[in-house]
């Protein structure tokens, strides 16, 4: 029996600068990764998105007409689970605008001197599901400019749906700790920690890790610069299911 190939991955390119769009396609390209379009804006990558329907969108900041951050929104707000994947390219490290498009449901941030492998890996990883900045970056972003946005309310969520468990475990992991870590700390298995948080992503309607410490800090679970409160006493888990 011939077993159909499978489909190749899709990603949309955004920059206003054609030598960088083409140097990732080609990337891109060489990895068997399928660049379905190319966009110098962002009004030009929200129509693209619409036209293709991508796995993956690649966007920068800084472009004319639309900036790559209000082409985040238009892409992400309201599909929480059926838009694509957005990766922001920036030329600063922790760009407060990195913050911002977090909060706008983006996955990650790469910066544009990316290594050609370091690219392929990191939208094969958010396709996957995963966040392409460990909690730990994402903290620190957030606390260098949450309180600079303090009006902003895109990640609001109602935490009133997590079980105490759950609570703990989110702000643990909004305080930078993996899987493995969370694991030792409430003598749980890493099958069981997985658990939780795929729970807490999917009652709070989040896409990956990233959001969650978001959402974190600025539902005031945890404050920039705040202690930890004391966790409750540790329940050992024997659960073992795939999460």
């Amino acid at each position: 029996m011939t077993v159909a190939a499978a489909q190749p991955l899709r990603v949309v390119v955004a920059d206003d600068q054609a030598l960088v769009r083409t140097g990732f396609a080609m990337i891109l390209g060489a990895d068997g990764i399928d660049v379905v379009a190319e966009a110098s804006n962002g009004a030009q990558a929200v129509d693209a998105v619409r036209r293709t329907r991508p796995d993956v969108v690649l966007m920068d900041i800084r472009m004319p007409e639309m900036d790559g951050l209000e082409a985040t929104r238009r892409i992400l707000t309201g599909s929480p689970t059926g838009a694509p994947r957005v990766i922001i390219l920036t030329t600063y490290d922790l760009d407060q605008y990195v913050y911002a498009a977090l909060r706008a449901g983006a996955s990650g941030f790469l910066l544009k001197d990316v290594p050609p492998e370091h690219l392929v890996a990191a939208v094969r990883l958010v396709r996957s599901g995963d966040a392409l900045l460990a909690p730990a970056i994402t903290r620190r972003l957030v606390e260098r400019f949450a309180s600079r946005d303090a009006q902003a309310t895109t990640l609001h969520r109602d935490l009133s749906t997590l079980t105490p468990r759950e609570l703990e475990v989110l702000h643990m992991l909004a305080k930078g700790l993996s899987n493995a870590e969370l694991a030792a700390r409430f003598q749980l298995s890493d099958a069981t920690v997985k658990s939780h948080v795929a729970r807490i992503l999917a009652k709070l309607h989040l896409r990956d890790r990233a959001q969650a410490v978001v959402v974190a800090y600025e539902t005031g679970l945890i404050t920039p610069g705040g202690t930890s409160p004391p966790a409750s006493s540790p329940t050992r888990s024997t659960n073992t299911s795939p999460s």
